[in-house]
């Protein structure tokens, strides 16, 4: 017992720093360091409260907490002999590793969607979801608020992943970094993706830190996690959404094109003089 005790302290230690400083480094470069010039980038106009920065963190902490349980369940309890999980690391090439992780987040991205739409249901909301929704104006501290109900519902994705596909333990803790990050990304208030975004292809499949945003200022619709394809073919995108991203995105273009003005101007009177 004590050295399941002691594991759990040690992973949830590392899941803990993970999140600090993942989601601490995007909230201080967003929230604190350049968050003057990156106002252009600002998805909603007014900022959150401090207290709804405590109220993620802490929140956060208990999902870490639960999250750390899921994944000692999946390595150190029977449920291990039911998984694909393999510790031979030449078992499989090592690509895989790395080739793993794609499908991992097809298959979190397919579980997301329907258990997020799940607890959207008005009989299940109220006592579960709502809680992560108290963030109306999400931050990067709001990726793993969860009500203690949900965290569970959200960490069992890890089950169903290495029973479908076989997972290295350097293959899954790339999963959960990848994930994680993707995560904050969509909780992070600013849209920060290349203005070149918009004209690819990947536009259509991949959902942005605006598609994510408006599910929680609209509270329906966007459920998806990571792509675009589940609500588009269920038709749950919001129907407003690819207006919401040209209009940050042309916000960021009347921005970029007043500073450049600036300097241009500021430049031709400094050679007049």
């Amino acid at each position: 017992m004590e050295q399941v005790i002691d594991i759990f302290i040690k992973a949830f230690a590392i899941s803990t720093i993970r999140y600090f400083l993942i989601a601490g480094v995007a909230f201080l470069l967003c929230y604190t360091l350049f968050g003057r010039k990156l106002i252009a980038n600002k998805i909603q106009p007014k900022l959150a409260a401090r207290k709804d920065f405590i109220r993620e963190i802490l929140h956060s902490i208990q999902t870490t907490a639960v999250l750390t349980v899921v994944g000692m369940i999946v390595i150190m309890s029977p449920v291990r002999n039911y998984t694909l999980m393999y510790t031979d690391i030449n078992e499989y090439p090592i690509w895989w590793i790395y080739a793993c992780v794609p499908f991992a987040l097809i298959i979190h991205d397919t579980y997301f969607y329907w258990m997020h739409r799940t607890l959207h249901h008005p009989r299940l909301f109220k006592y579960t979801h709502l809680l992560h929704h108290k963030s109306t104006n999400p931050s990067p501290w709001a990726s793993y608020s969860f009500h203690f109900i949900e965290a569970w519902t959200e960490g069992a994705v890890l089950i169903f992943i290495v029973c479908l596909i076989p997972m290295h333990r350097a293959g899954v803790m790339l999963f959960l970094l990848t994930s994680f990050t993707i995560n904050v990304y969509g909780h992070l208030g600013y849209e920060v993706v290349p203005l070149w975004f918009r004209r690819t292809l990947a536009f259509q499949f991949f959902n942005t830190s605006v598609h994510h945003n408006m599910h929680h200022s609209k509270f329906k619709g966007n459920y998806g996690l990571y792509f675009r394809v589940w609500d588009r073919v269920m038709g749950t995108e919001h129907p407003d959404y690819v207006q919401e991203f040209d209009r940050v995105q042309a916000q960021r273009v009347a921005a970029n094109e007043a500073k450049r003005s600036k300097v241009l101007n500021s430049n031709v009177a400094s050679s007049s003089t």
